[in-house]
């Protein structure tokens, strides 16, 4: 029997990015048209189309960032818990692999996981409730484990080759100042593959999705000069600056790859993160280039 592949997000971010990746494998894939928190309308697509594997990229971060979720916590709760919930429970009882596209946005720096020192693991629990939308995520992720037809990724600070307003990289280039603390990340051009190949092996748990290493904001916006935008500069504050504009606050961490690797293998494609930000940023150029108006497309910061 054939792949069958159902993604929920379609209009999101990797929603697309996914779709795309699908049609080059030439993978049938259909497009949710229910809403995750809805169980008949999804029940009822599920069985009609019968995937053999749910990939679930839905879900709310807030626009423009996640100090909405802090004003809009039924809303939040009703995709990020109640939907993600239900699609998990609903794939656990058709006995269905489910891919979930998570965040690690869960952890900070502590006593016992310090910049440059060890990271966090797939067994620690979140230690980081600052914000109404991490803190969501980081609940439901500890509920997750008792669905074992689910495999949870935990993105991370999400890189593509593009402008997307979703991209990390765009929204650090329209911020007057800019934090400088080393973070795992998640380079999507090299992670999505990976995440199809981990669904093809119906892999199931929590597993830190992010290329290995980790890399400041500092080093990001210094490649993103060198490649994209020589004329480029930035200023940076203090967390407790960053704090004072900020509705809620913001994760900070790095993640153990161990377990994500030994998973995917030599041939993986995936490479530690210093090196596939930077071949991000030069593919970032080429493609800017052949959209033909670069530069004028570059994020510049609102005047005010």
């Amino acid at each position: 029997m054939s792949d069958i592949y159902l993604i929920f997000g379609k209009t999101g971010w990797i929603g697309g990015k996914l779709q795309e990746l699908l049609t080059a494998q030439g993978k049938t894939y259909h497009l949710a048209a229910s809403r995750t928190y809805n169980r008949e309308a999804v029940v009822e697509e599920i069985d009609r189309i019968k995937p053999t594997h749910v990939l679930n990229a839905a879900g709310v971060t807030g626009r423009p960032n996640v100090d909405w979720c802090e004003d809009h916590r039924d809303e939040t709760i009703r995709s990020n818990v109640v939907g993600v919930l239900t699609i998990a429970d609903i794939c656990q009882q058709k006995n269905i692999h489910h891919l979930l596209y998570a965040t690690g946005c869960i952890f900070e720096y502590d006593a016992e996981h310090v910049i440059g020192g060890k990271g966090f693991t797939e067994e620690d629990s979140p230690n980081f409730h600052a914000s109404f939308y991490s803190h969501t995520k980081g609940m439901v992720e500890d509920l997750l484990k008792a669905y074992t037809t689910t495999c949870t990724l935990r993105v991370r600070m999400p890189i593509s080759d593009d402008l997307s307003h979703r991209n990390f990289i765009t929204k650090i280039v329209k911020y007057d100042r800019v934090v400088d603390v080393p973070n795992s990340m998640t380079v999507l051009t090299e992670m999505l593959p990976a995440s199809l190949q981990m669904a093809q092996q119906k892999l199931v748990g929590i597993y830190n999705f992010c290329n290995p290493g980790a890399i400041s904001h500092n080093e990001c916006l210094a490649l993103y000069k060198k490649h994209v935008d020589p004329d480029f500069s930035w200023t940076n504050f203090t967390l407790d600056e960053q704090a004072q504009i900020l509705k809620a606050g913001r994760s900070n961490n790095t993640l153990d790859e161990t377990k994500l690797m030994a998973a995917l293998g030599a041939d993986s494609g995936v490479n530690e993160i210093h090196v596939a930000m930077e071949n991000s940023m030069i593919r970032m150029r080429q493609n800017l280039e052949k959209e033909g108006d670069y530069p004028a497309c570059l994020p510049r910061r609102t005047p005010k």
